[in-house]
């Protein structure tokens, strides 16, 4: 980054610094001009800010900011009542005592800015430094150029309704362990940053631990934890174990680097025990435990072992799959229009996902909320599960008409996330669902999740033949083919409203260990998600 203009906070009081450079010395390419007018014109202008008014407004905009005047610096963007109780707070609430912005190359409206500070708590200080960037934008009505506000400028973590505050942590950290005692950090396993939190804010006074001072983001009333961003005093940490296993997690961390937006679970099955949970997002969000989507094709666990529970399908049995099958007056396919021929049974349909064949076998349920009752008395979805920090535990509701026969394939207003469906395929393993735990129930008393109902033996033995046909012959095998061990297979494509390509979905089992992931838009659920619970699989 190019060193250009600096603003200074000194001692708790702005100022401006000035540098041998001079400020607003930017390289900026120039943009499109705005349409221009002469003095006492009351025209407003329009069009894209120019290099020159990108250039001002940044450095009136930075000058107010250093000169502690947040009135005006608010006024320079387009949210002043947003902007102006975030910019003071960086003084008042973050104890920022000194700061100094040094402006990189400018992007056309975008510019980026290195901020090296020194925060300073009751006579404890320590420096701090990180990157940001604004844009400036035309204001609509007065056409005037604006810096856009977003909480980002001020800190590229901030969300909508968060802050940074200094001062005494709000729960003391935690030393994670995995079942094995081996130390967890977010410095070796990154993605487990959210993870973390979530157990240092409900875990961390039970601990034993002791709070130190912190630099923090502060989650405000929506319930997130606090993300640490600078220690000024070290706390002590207790220490918690938890049911990740490091080797389990390390895959599931590589395996999700490969693509945007990717989670993945890992589950134990003949206990719950989560033993690996990754995320590769830059919004810190724990879609694996937290996502609501629609899972696509995964769901055809579920409703397969209702249908077979009803005794209408079983796995060695016809089941008819036409290209096309129509319900509550909208049409269903199959992946580019394929169909199978008479006779081919419904284990084949499953491990071919055939839509089709499910969705003809609505009329004869009889029961509209057949699936959603398969899923909450069998399956667990819905049981508010306690797992040791925030999660979402599905959701499969009632529903009648197009709805119900979507439902059936994973659309419509189904949502999963990578946890559920990890949990769904545990149980279609073992036979029984045991509510997914990421800390010991005895450490704090809560109580778990029971499902109504097993699985009966019969239906549990042909979902595993069925998933092992996927994994070893059909939409699965791609993926799972470098696995040995008892392997079975599931994928999905979910179609998503204005987006070109599907989120990919794959969950599977080898041996004692399950794991589901999602790519967003990722496509086919073989091609991208399937890669990664294999990954995951292979580390059991």
């Amino acid at each position: 980054m190019r060193s250009g203009a600096k603003v200074a906070i000194v001692g708790g009081v702005f100022a401006v610094v000035a540098g041998g450079i001079g400020y607003g010395a930017y390289n900026v390419v120039d943009a499109v001009t705005g349409t221009g007018t002469r003095a006492g014109s009351s025209t407003v202008k329009t069009g894209p800010p120019s290099a020159d008014e990108v250039r001002e407004t940044v450095k009136g905009f930075l000058d107010a900011w250093a000169a502690g005047d947040e009135r005006a610096a608010a006024e320079l963007t387009d949210n002043a009542a947003e902007a102006q109780p975030a910019i003071a707070g960086y003084r008042e609430d973050a104890h920022i005592t000194k700061a100094t912005f040094t402006t990189g190359t400018a992007v056309g409206a975008k510019v980026p800015f290195r901020v090296t500070a020194q925060v300073t708590y009751e006579g404890r200080s320590k420096p701090w430094e990180y990157e940001s960037e604004l844009t400036v934008v035309r204001g609509a009505t007065t056409g005037k150029a604006l810096v856009d506000w977003q909480p980002t400028v001020v800190h590229p973590d901030l969300r909508k309704g968060e802050r940074l505050m200094t001062g005494p942590a709000s729960a003391p950290p935690v030393k994670a362990l995995d079942r094995d005692g081996v130390e967890l950090t977010r410095e070796k396993y990154p993605s487990l940053g959210p993870v973390l939190d979530g157990l240092r804010e409900k875990y961390g006074q039970s601990a034993g631990g002791e709070s130190g001072v912190e630099l923090v983001i502060d989650g405000g009333d929506g319930g997130a934890p606090d993300r640490s961003l600078l220690t000024l005093t070290e706390g002590k940490p207790g220490e918690l174990r938890t049911t990740l296993d490091a080797k389990v997690q390390a895959a599931a961390e590589r395996a999700v680097k490969r693509y945007d937006q990717a989670s993945v679970v890992a589950i134990q099955p003949s206990t719950g025990k989560i033993r690996a949970v990754a995320n590769n997002r830059d919004d810190g969000f724990n879609a694996a435990m937290q996502g609501t989507l629609a899972p696509g094709s995964t769901m055809k666990i579920v409703t397969a072992a209702m249908l077979m529970e009803k005794g209408l399908v079983a796995a060695d049995k016809p089941a008819e799959c036409p290209p096309e099958a129509i319900w509550g007056g909208r049409a269903f396919t199959n992946l580019k229009g394929f169909s199978l021929p008479e006779g081919t049974t419904f284990a084949r349909s499953f491990a071919k996902s055939c839509n089709t064949a499910f969705i003809k076998l609505i009329d004869d349920t009889k029961d509209e909320s057949a699936l959603s009752k398969e899923a909450t008395e069998v399956f667990g979805i819905g049981l508010d599960w306690k797992t040791g920090i925030a999660s979402f535990d599905g959701r499969v509701p009632e529903t009648t008409g197009a709805d119900a026969a979507a439902a059936y394939i994973g659309q419509g207003q189904v949502q999963m996330n990578p946890l559920n469906i990890a949990s769904i395929t545990a149980t279609a393993k073992s036979g029984v669902f045991k509510q997914p735990i990421l800390v010991s129930a005895e450490l704090d008393d809560r109580p778990i999740a029971r499902a109504a109902r097993r699985l009966p033996d019969s239906v549990a033995r042909q979902l595993r033949d069925m998933m092992r046909l996927t994994a070893t012959s059909g939409t699965g095998a791609t993926a799972m083919a470098g696995l040995g061990g008892d392997k079975g297979a599931k994928t999905g494509s979910a179609e998503v409203d204005g987006k070109a390509a599907s989120d990919s979905w794959f969950t599977g089992f080898r041996d004692d260990l399950a794991a589901a992931a999602v790519v967003q838009s990722g496509g086919h659920g073989g091609d991208a998600a399937g890669p990664v619970v294999a990954t995951v699989l292979g580390a059991g």
